[in-house]
């Protein structure tokens, strides 16, 4: 697996883009409350998440491109398989599959974003403040 320094670790874990420790999100994609809530700053090494109002709308392009690739995704996943759907079947699977992908692609989309313009520093790296 990626390890602490690549960007697709903190994408996938939904971590902190500068030290890949402290949590992204307020809470968990799924947990329809906190939904996709970008926390105000790092608990583990503090950086600001948002840096200017509305920093976080850009992330909608990162979405259209991941919405993207995974109804691609399954569009293929269909055709390896093997399955005889009709085109109506085949499109309904693809919403399908983003329906309940939403909540997951908007954090990763989130976190894609942050780390546009955030680097790792293996300096900030230290254990987690409860």
């Amino acid at each position: 697996m990626l390890g602490k320094g690549s960007k697709l670790y903190s994408i996938l874990r939904l971590k902190c883009p500068q030290c890949h420790q402290g949590a992204f999100l307020q809470g968990h994609p799924y947990n329809l409350s906190k939904i996709n809530r970008v926390r105000n700053s790092c608990p583990n090494c503090g950086l600001k998440y948002k840096i200017e109002p509305s920093f976080y709308y850009g992330s909608m392009y990162v979405s259209y491109g991941v919405g993207v690739a995974v109804g691609i995704a399954v569009f293929v996943l269909i055709r390896i398989f093997g399955l005889e759907l009709s085109t109506g079947e085949t499109f309904a699977a693809i919403v399908a599959a983003l329906v309940l992908l939403m909540p997951w692609i908007g954090a990763v989309s989130k976190v894609i974003w942050a780390n546009f313009f955030f680097k790792y520093d293996p300096s900030t790296s230290k254990s987690i403040k409860r």
